[in-house]
């Protein structure tokens, strides 16, 4: 086996599909989000506009969250010291376990060092606490609920993206007595659509199935509290474990998941993605929770967001741009071709200082591919009109089709 050439060869398809990842050089300016300096392949700097990030409400450099950190550094150090379990729980987690589990009106929660590894480490933990565990997955869950699922060796059923019949059906296929378990999220990140989170309920309940609900893209941008869409509609007290992230919304880092005391007793105790992990750092536990206690309040911050989303959407589809909209705070323009989307976005950044990740294969499906916008309360009309302005140009000099005005 000639171990370079296969790696060879691995990459060169990346890079024949178009579809091989860049990645960009940024340092982002404290104070001055979302601007940031590039550092270009030549050597030398430009500024840019950052509208890919999922910082989305500009949190990572709040004064409130800075001085919380700031406070939590000095006092203890660096890092944690070890795994939860061996000196890696500090008084900074416990607090914010319990700013977590008052967010969603839970018993408990319980945190790790990303949503990804919460998801995995709790979905493949349930089978081993309810043996013969069914678990019904939408097909457009995350990667990470999708690992999780795969792993814990249990059976599996997935039902087409938000389509509640095909649920019902599976559901009524499998033994009544099975324990069952519907795996979904509240806003799906690369379309921005919505969950029908009521009547996934309503089949739980029918059906004596738990529900595992995935707030990563929701929380703290929904709901009075920002617990995310689950509190917007009044349906916290029906999903029985909620996963999470602390490096969207709330502008730091970690994953957690929040449901009753025993529930995430039993996570604690059986999981090995949370046993044998070292905690995340207190000051970074102290930020977040900083954020979570902040982000209660400010719907002010929120509601700014959601101006800035409905504007851009609003000015892109006057364009004739094929704007993928459900209502949600994430901007996707559907190109449908992984070339052309790299060169837009290899255009913006060059010609415009406007930096937007090219989404490809294996994030969103072949033939979908797309330039996903995040616009935060902290873009300014500026910011807008230049990515508006840059966006109708570019998209004729690539003579791609432009969406009927009425769509």
């Amino acid at each position: 086996m000639n171990y370079d050439a296969q790696i060879d060869q691995a990459l060169k398809r990346l890079h024949d599909e178009g579809r091989y990842r860049t990645f960009i050089d940024i340092e982002r300016r404290k104070g001055q989000f979302p601007k940031a300096i590039w550092s270009r392949p030549d050597g030398s700097e430009q500024e840019i506009t950052v509208w890919c990030g999922n910082d989305y409400l500009g949190m990572g450099q709040h004064p409130v969250v800075l001085q919380a950190m700031h406070e939590a550094l000095d006092a203890t150090g660096a890092g944690s010291g070890g795994t939860r379990n061996i000196s890696g729980t500090t008084v900074y987690h416990k607090r914010l376990e319990a700013e977590l589990a008052d967010l969603h009106q839970k018993e408990a929660a319980l945190v790790f060092t990303s949503a990804y590894i919460a998801n995995d480490a709790t979905l493949s933990t349930l089978p081993k606490l309810f043996p013969g565990l069914i678990i019904y997955s939408d097909a457009l869950n995350h990667a990470s609920m999708i690992e999780g699922v795969r792993r814990n060796g249990g059976a599996k059923r997935i039902f087409r993206h938000n389509d509640v019949a095909h649920l019902r059906e599976l559901l009524q296929a499998d033994d009544p007595a099975a324990p069952k378990l519907i795996a979904f999220e509240s806003i799906y990140s690369m379309d921005g659509d919505i969950s029908p989170m009521e009547a996934i309920c309503d089949l739980a309940d029918e059906f004596n199935a738990l529900t595992y609900l995935d707030e990563v893209h929701a929380v703290g941008m929904y709901g009075p509290r920002g617990a995310g869409v689950a509190e917007k509609l009044g349906l916290m007290g029906r999903i029985d474990i909620i996963n999470a992230t602390l490096a969207k919304a709330y502008g730091v880092m970690g994953g957690y998941i929040a449901s009753t005391a025993k529930m995430c007793d039993a996570i604690r105790s059986y999981a090995p993605g949370f046993i044998f992990t070292t905690s995340i750092p207190p000051a970074v536990a102290a930020g977040a929770a900083a954020s979570v206690r902040h982000l209660k309040t400010d719907q002010g911050l929120r509601d700014k967001q959601q101006e800035h989303a409905r504007i851009l959407k609003m000015r892109l589809k006057a364009l004739g741009l094929p704007i993928i909209d459900h209502g949600t705070h994430i901007v996707p323009v559907h190109v449908g071709d992984p070339v052309h989307c790299k060169k837009i976005s290899d255009m913006l950044l060059e010609h415009y200082g406007i930096y937007v990740q090219p989404i490809n294969f294996p994030t969103v499906p072949r033939g979908t591919e797309r330039l996903r916008f995040t616009p935060s309360p902290v873009h300014s009309s500026g910011d807008i009109d230049h990515l508006v302005r840059a966006m109708d140009k570019l998209w004729s000099h690539c003579a791609l089709n432009r969406a009927e005005l009425s769509a």
